[in-house]
């Protein structure tokens, strides 16, 4: 009883997420990339807040709300194709690469790319409207910005 009453305080009191933009669209779809092997790690976390920070000009405070706010995205969005169409339409073909990268970067964050983040990252890429060629080419800048 006492937990359905929190929850129900909780609820109301959280704000109403944003409508997602490129931005948030771009920082929800690294964060189902990382997801995406059922192991959602801390120098993943670290990564995607680094990324959103270098990305968007933002402070390391103003990247670890937006990546909490992605995290909220991500949960509540059932599909990829809701994001990459955002990307795919409000960006032209040299940010959705470097969108890509940026994607590509995350999967490899924990060292090994699983079978899933692999998949993750070839669909979307397929919906960023972005060739093989393109995935070639954002994986070896992402191996590079990795060191």
């Amino acid at each position: 009883m006492l937990r359905k009453l929190l929850n129900t305080f909780r609820a109301s009191h959280e704000a109403p997420l944003p409508q997602p933009d490129t931005q948030l669209a771009l920082g929800a779809l690294m964060v189902r990339v990382a997801k995406s092997d059922h192991s959602y790690q801390l120098s993943e976390i670290q990564l995607i807040d680094k990324l959103l920070t270098r990305l968007f000009d933002l402070n390391p405070v103003e990247a670890a709300k937006m990546r909490a706010t992605c995290e909220k995205l991500d949960a509540s969005a059932p599909h990829t194709d809701t994001f990459a169409a955002l990307i795919r339409e409000g960006l032209d073909h040299e940010h959705r690469l470097s969108a890509l990268e940026a994607l590509c970067e995350v999967m490899l964050a924990d060292g090994t790319p699983h079978v899933e983040e692999i998949e993750e990252i070839h669909e979307t890429r397929i919906l960023l409207g972005l060739t093989e060629e393109d995935l070639r080419e954002a994986l070896i800048r992402a191996r590079a910005g990795l060191g």
